[in-house]
């Protein structure tokens, strides 16, 4: 896929507001400080469209993008980050949920796991959590430039050999870096593939 466009179209505070569901809409969600930001501006290859900063937590909305006029990439807000109150998190989850839950045009979510790190018990309950609520998603593994080859390999061998402590069969994954590129291609050929397969919501009514 060749991205020509890539627009922001506004950013939500809950479901009610997002965009009409008229085209098909990946969305992008990890934990804070995952380089989720710098994943999505290489993706796109717009510098800046996912604003990045080194303060985790700053997404705090539903930020959507319209790719190639064909296509929503949606950012969602981190999870995990533990310096904001009771209150805002629960916020924060209620609007995951509702969207992972509810958005009609959802068809895939693209979880970002840290590479560097060993299996977190807050990613292993949200993408069960994702399993059992029949979510469709994939996992993309971040900043594998920080990384030599076999740590790499070592990290995401025993990530699978985790998972399928609880899991019959693997769910899709790509091993990504922004820095390098990695990866930016499969991603985007599986969306261009999966885009195939959308139907448009009898409801849905774009107002762009």
């Amino acid at each position: 896929m060749i991205i020509r466009s890539a627009n922001f179209v506004c950013s939500s505070t809950s479901i009610a507001i997002c965009p009409p569901a008229s085209y098909p809409e990946y969305a992008f969600c990890g934990r804070s400080n995952v380089g989720k930001s710098s994943l999505i501006n290489m993706l796109t290859g717009v510098k800046g469209l996912a604003k990045t900063s080194s303060t985790p937590g700053k997404t705090r909305l539903i930020n959507h993008f319209l790719i190639n006029e064909a296509w929503y990439l949606a950012d969602l807000p981190g999870y995990g980050y533990a310096r904001i109150s009771k209150s805002a998190k629960a916020g924060w989850e209620q609007m995951i949920t509702d969207f992972l839950l509810k958005r009609e045009n959802l068809m895939c979510l693209f979880v970002l796991i840290d590479s560097r790190l060993e299996p977190q018990q807050i990613d292993k309950e949200f993408i069960s959590y994702l399993a059992e609520r029949g979510v469709p998603f994939v996992i993309l593994f971040t900043k594998a430039d920080k990384l030599t080859k076999n740590q790499l390999t070592s990290k995401i061998a025993f990530y699978k050999k985790e998972l399928l402590k609880s899991w019959e069969e693997l769910p899709t994954m790509f091993i990504t870096s922004a820095e390098l590129r990695t990866s930016r291609e499969d991603v985007l050929r599986f969306i261009e593939e999966t885009n195939a397969l959308f139907e448009k919501p009898e409801k849905a009514e774009s107002k762009l």
